[in-house]
Formats: C-alpha cells, sequence, structure tokens
C-alpha cells in the first residue's frame, strides 16, 4: 500500500474526537512488529524514527527509513513515517529524502524566545518541502536519562494562553503538551491533567500530542484522547516489552547463540504490546473499549 501520511492520518482521528498511534522504531525488528500489529488490528499507524535513534544508526537516517518505507509499501496497513525529536537542523533537512512525510522539532528547551525562532523556521523549511510539522510547548521530561520534572517546576506544563501565542508565532501544524506525562517511564501511574488537557484543546485550533504515553494507563490514555488528544507517542512499552523477552529466551537457552532465535522472540512480543496499545487507541472514541492490558 502507498505510504500514507502523518497529516492525514492525525487529521482524520481529530474529525472524529480520536487519535492515531505512534511508535518509536530502533530496529528493523521494531518495525517489522508495528506493521504486522496494524495489520492484524486494521488500525493506522505512525512509524517514528527518532534524533537519538538516527544517531544509533551511526547518524544515517536513510537505512532505517528505507527498512521503513519498504515495510509499510508491502503492507496492508495505512502507515506513515514520523522524523521524532529533532534538535538538529542539518538532520531535518535531510526528512523528505527519506520518506518522512513529517517531524518533531524539539526546542522546547530553549527559552520561549528562542523555540519560537527556531521553530519558525523549522516550519518554514518543512512547509515549503512538503513536510507536517510537530513542536513542543512546556517540557514532557524524561528525555535523555533526565527524571520527569516536578509538576511545579518552571516549564513543566504547557500554558494555554502562551501556547496559543506560540501557535500563532510558529505556524506548526501540531503541537505536543506537557500534561502531566514523562518520556521513559517504565509503570503506568503518570497522571494527566485533564483540566489544563481540556484548556489547551478549547484554546488552540491544532491537533494536540501526547509524548511519554507508555507511562499512561488504558483508562487515562483513553481520557486524554477523549478530552483532546489527537497522537498518541509510545516508545518505551516496546523496548520493555522486546528486552524482556530477549531475556527471557536467553534464560532458557543459555548456550545459543543465534540472534535470529532471540530477537524473534522479541519481535513477538513487540508484535503483542504494539496491537493491544493501537486497540486501545483505537477504542477511546468508541467509548473506551475494549481496553488493553499492556
Amino acid at each position: 500500500m502507498p505510504l500514507s501520511t502523518t497529516g492525514e492520518l492525525v487529521a482524520e482521528a481529530a474529525a472524529r474526537r480520536g487519535a492515531v498511534a505512534a511508535f518509536n522504531v530502533i530496529t528493523l525488528e521494531h518495525i517489522e512488529a508495528v506493521v504486522a500489529a496494524a495489520e492484524a488490528t486494521g488500525e493506522p499507524v505512525i512509524l517514528q524514527v527518532s534524533e537519538n535513534a538516527v544517531k544509533f544508526h551511526g547518524g544515517r537516517p536513510h537505512p532505517i527509513a528505507a527498512a521503513a518505507v519498504s515495510a509499510a509499501r508491502r503492507s496492508g496497513a495505512r502507515v506513515a513515517l514520523h522524523l521524532d525529536h529533532v534538535k538538529s537542523e542539518a538532520l531535518l533537512r535531510e526528512a523528505a529524502d527519506c520518506g518522512f512525510s513529517s517531524a518533531m522539532f524539539d526546542a522546547a528547551h530553549l527559552s520561549y524566545g528562542e523555540n519560537v525562532a527556531v521553530t519558525r523556521r523549522a516550519a518554514d523549511w518543512a512547509h515549503a518541502n512538503g513536510l507536517w510539522l510537530e513542536a513542543e510547548l512546556g517540557e514532557v521530561g524524561g528525555k535523555d536519562g533526565t527524571g520527569p520534572l516536578s509538576a511545579h517546576a518552571p516549564g513543566a506544563r504547557t500554558d494555554p494562553d502562551e501556547a496559543r501565542r506560540f501557535v500563532a508565532e510558529t505556524g506548526i501544524d501540531a503541537l505536543a503538551v506537557a500534561v502531566g506525562s514523562s518520556h521513559a517511564m517504565t509503570t503506568r501511574d503518570a497522571t494527566i491533567d485533564h483540566t489544563l488537557l481540556a484548556a489547551l484543546h478549547h484554546a488552540l485550533d491544532l491537533p494536540l500530542v501526547l509524548h511519554g504515553s507508555s507511562g499512561v494507563s488504558d483508562p487515562e490514555l483513553q481520557r486524554a484522547i477523549r478530552v483532546g488528544i489527537s497522537k498518541v507517542n509510545i516508545g518505551t512499552a516496546l523496548s520493555i516489552a522486546m528486552t524482556g523477552a530477549i531475556r527471557s529466551h536467553l534464560r532458557g537457552d543459555p548456550n545459543g547463540v543465534d540472534p535470529r532465535h532471540y530477537l524473534a522472540a522479541g519481535r513477538e512480543a513487540v508484535t503483542d504490546t504494539t496491537a493491544q496499545l493501537l486497540t486501545t487507541v483505537g477504542a477511546a472514541d468508541r467509548g473506551g473499549v475494549p481496553v488493553s492490558s499492556g
């Protein structure tokens, strides 16, 4: 099937008051697992490659992106490709040639004025080159080994009035908001500030994105979607599934040396976790059932 675009998948989800799930992939096994889960559930999906994943692959985005594009085109599922958490403007400029239809430009760590300036420049370039651009205001926290921000830390939550100005000044297509989730969580006990999320949804006329969704329980996640989230980013949950399955396999086969055996176990676990989460996200606009156990 031809590649879908992130913009169209998010717009369709927002129109039905639902969301589309976006999964961060690192290896070919991740890609195969996510696409297989999308085919099994019938849900659309976004494959995300982060700047950190590009660094893992030697700073070259083309090989991992080519694998994602190939898997998507040979799939019966609707799949889009997104370049995630980009801080390098040079990397952003490689996105269109790699098959990405969108990118998230991450300048949330900068001051408000600096964030506006570099994000405006990124949005102008992206739109001139046919890409949909997401940005972040407030700081979700938990990236690059840092802990989650305190709810009372400066910049830890997205302010609706500031967000309205930021969107107008940057011309972005979607905004990742800080409402209580955190990146890299290995437990699912994050509490979403639904009152703040509702205020942001009311204040802004563009899709809202939830980062750090691996740390959000199914009921909290579905409620956030019904309140106004249109794109749900998930990464750590896949790493937990893959690593756990590989550890379990190697404990049972301590003398095994063929990576195909333990990678197959990891891929299967990621497929199962992804399918559960796709079902959870897809059901949110249908009354919130069924709810996955993943």
